[in-house]
């Protein structure tokens, strides 16, 4: 993966879906973890709201304000999947991009109609989840919709493992900033992986 054509898209972090969903709080602090892996790589990331009207704005604990000319846009649809005309138009601006990392809620539904949209792209975009930063109202449903994308040609992985994927190679300058990242973020991420990826054997054993 190179940093420079990675994007990143976080779905509906919204306050009013804090509630509702399993795990919330570990999925924004995994969120915000790969906020500052993608500051520290200069990695583009898009947010979309659903439904703003109804439901509000983005959680104010993702940490959206220090990412400055890196949040290339804020989109607010009702469509499912990520994929709208204003996402398609932002692709088509940046050639660049042919890897979509994709965040945030619910992996059944809107992650998962998402990831599916983009494997079947005619850009061929490689098409990450990060399973330690998404999650749904019941967690149940959550192992089939992975499976499903990873037999769909999904790259299932964690928020650690593919932030090295970006760095790449420890001589590089940035990699002492993106040590202390992963460094301070040891314990959120031990949590966030115990809490959405280990929490049961059925999850284990679909993945």
């Amino acid at each position: 993966m190179d940093p420079s054509s990675t994007l990143f898209f976080l779905c509906d972090l919204q306050t009013r879906f804090r509630p509702a969903i399993y795990g919330f709080e570990h999925v924004v602090a995994s969120t915000n973890k790969m906020l500052k892996v993608a500051k520290v790589q200069d990695a583009l990331l898009a947010f979309r709201r659903f439904g703003m009207r109804t439901l509000g704005n983005i959680d104010p604990a993702v940490d959206l304000d220090s990412l400055g000319p890196l949040h290339v846009a804020t989109c607010d649809k009702t469509l499912f999947s990520m994929l709208t005309p204003e996402v398609e138009t932002l692709l088509k601006e940046r050639p660049a991009v042919k890897s979509i990392v994709l965040i945030g809620i619910e992996s059944h539904i809107c992650i998962l109609q998402t990831a599916l949209a983009l494997v079947a792209h005619p850009g061929k975009y490689a098409t990450y989840v990060l399973a330690d930063a998404v999650s749904s109202a019941n967690p149940a449903e959550v192992p089939f919709a992975l499976a499903q994308m990873r037999v769909a040609g999904v790259i299932v992985t964690t928020s650690e493992s593919l932030a090295f994927q970006l760095i790449r190679d420890a001589s590089t300058p940035e990699f002492k900033a993106f040590s202390n990242v992963i460094k301070e973020e040891k314990d959120t991420t031990a949590k966030a992986v115990e809490a959405l990826i280990g929490r049961n054997s059925l999850e284990r054993s679909v993945l």
